[in-house]
């Protein structure tokens, strides 16, 4: 196949990476010249540097660089099978790029756009033809990235679908259709994490450290939202995030937060600006986590079975009764332990929370109240940190931290389900390789059970009244189905 790549910045000389390696013949074009002579070099460099470590031969590296073929202009007629836009996030300019190429080209060429943000459709509509487009959206760096959104337009030919999709699929990455909706797939979902990360930070309930720690240790997730925030640029994630909230028409679930438009104007982006969330100055260290220093031998008692067999596990002194001063372990869910208190008549300065999705991980969770007595909340983390147990310390809030973290990204999944933005199998799939997720979100929420996030969704609403915490319909069927998440159920149109 002869594929024409007009762009040649970083994304543009990653898919020209991609498909060279692919065995494809790859038209490099920019609107700067020069820069098509860099991008040949850079790919060459990094085909060089793959022999170097042993994962290619210069063979290999000489053929895949013979493939790239510089070019004129962008609109240089030819008879590419495919061209792939990688220029700047403008609507006007790339529609006016793809104008051009419908002039020059034959008309049996496809057209795809690797926007990341702009709709589709509105793009294809200034086509005389706007069947032949598509949306091909590549995540940085694309060779690695093994995952790619195909997005139909309103308009656009099955067939031009199902062809780019099969030509992803035949280079070994994998190719997920979306809806042409904001933000597609992966990036809609990735505000599951990030947009609650924010709403417990505006709460108090931990800081950016802490809130990244209880993420990596207790979800498994290999970075955390704060951190993840400074990769991508605060900048960067603060436009996603309001251009989906407005593109979904301000739905709460997905609602900005309040905390960064102050922060983006200070040019606090994270590491390009060596300051965001946390300090990336020469020298800076890391937010360190306080030393335990409690009592671990003080006795405790639990009204959970699981906690209660891995403190004994531990070693940890477990009364059956709460009686003396022994510190009492409660464990919620969606709820707080304020109310856990009231309930139960216990002793508030000696009552503490127990995140149960923390218990057995690396790190647990003790959420404390205003009436805590410090002295005992000291002891009570440093039993919990028996079994060398890493523990965070937060604000006692609904449902904890990694409960809210878990039902936001399951719910934002869910809902993209219910909206039939994706098929379930492609949103699994879509998040997993291009978030790095250990699991899918709806997989995940068939781990934690249907039933039981229910539940802790209710609950949440319940307890805070924002509709950000309402069920969707997606988990409220299936939880009294009896039928898992990642199933897509049967549908008018299979009757």
């Amino acid at each position: 196949m002869r594929i024409r790549i007009v762009g040649t910045g970083v994304m543009g000389r990653g898919i020209a990476q991609w498909a060279a390696t692919a065995g494809h013949t790859v038209e490099l074009a920019d609107a700067r010249p020069e820069s098509v002579g860099e991008a040949v070099e850079f790919v060459r460099g990094m085909l060089d540097r793959a022999v170097r470590k042993g994962r290619s031969t210069a063979e290999e590296a000489a053929a895949i660089g013979a493939r790239l073929v510089p070019l004129d202009s962008p609109a240089q007629p030819g008879e590419p099978d495919l061209v792939i836009e990688a220029i700047r996030e403008d609507l006007d300019t790339k529609a006016a790029l793809f104008t051009d190429l419908e002039k020059a080209l034959p008309a049996t060429t496809v057209f795809a756009t690797n926007t990341s943000s702009l709709p589709v459709t509105q793009i294809a509509a200034r086509l005389s033809d706007p069947s032949r487009l598509v949306g091909l959206h590549f995540f940085n760096p694309a060779p690695l990235m093994k995952i790619v959104e195909v997005i139909p337009g309103a308009r656009t030919r099955p067939d031009v679908v199902d062809s780019v999709s099969a030509l992803v699929r035949e280079t070994g990455h994998s190719a997920v259709v979306v809806s042409d909706t904001p933000g597609f797939l992966i990036n809609h979902a990735g505000r599951g994490l990030v947009t609650e990360a924010l709403a417990l930070l505006e709460r108090q309930v931990a800081g950016p450290a802490e809130l990244d720690r209880i993420a990596r240790d207790v979800l498994g997730l290999k970075m955390g939202p704060f951190e993840l925030m400074d990769l991508t640029g605060l900048d960067v994630t603060a436009t996603v995030i309001e251009s989906i909230w407005a593109g979904f028409r301000f739905s709460d679930r997905l609602r900005a937060s309040f905390l960064t438009p102050n922060r983006v104007a200070a040019g606090l982006h994270g590491r390009k600006t060596k300051q965001g969330w946390f300090d990336y100055t020469e020298g800076a260290e890391k937010p360190a986590e306080k030393p335990i220093t409690g009592d671990a031998d003080r006795p405790v008692w639990t009204d959970d079975d699981e906690l209660r067999a891995a403190l004994t596990e531990a070693g940890a002194k477990v009364t059956g009764t709460l009686t003396g001063d022994a510190v009492a372990l409660v464990t919620t869910w969606g709820t707080t332990v304020a109310t856990a208190i009231a309930a139960q008549g216990l002793p508030p300065e000696r009552t503490f929370g127990v995140d149960p999705l923390s218990i057995r991980t690396g790190r647990r969770v003790l959420a404390i109240t205003p009436a805590a007595d410090p002295a005992a909340a000291r002891d009570a983390r440093a039993v919990l940190a028996r079994g060398e147990k890493a523990v965070s310390v937060v604000r006692d809030v609904e449902g904890g931290v990694a409960q809210r973290l878990v039902s936001s990204i399951v719910s934002v999944a869910a809902s993209i389900a219910e909206q039939g933005i994706a098929a379930p199998d492609d949103i699994d799939l879509g998040v997993r390789l291009g978030l790095g997720y250990p699991r899918g979100p709806l997989a995940w929420g068939d781990v934690v059970g249907p039933s039981r996030l229910l539940t802790l969704q209710r609950a949440l609403h319940e307890a805070t009244g924002d509709p950000r915490y309402r069920p969707t319909r997606w988990l409220t069927e299936r939880a009294q189905l009896g039928l898992p998440l990642t199933a897509a159920g049967t549908a008018p149109e299979d009757v």
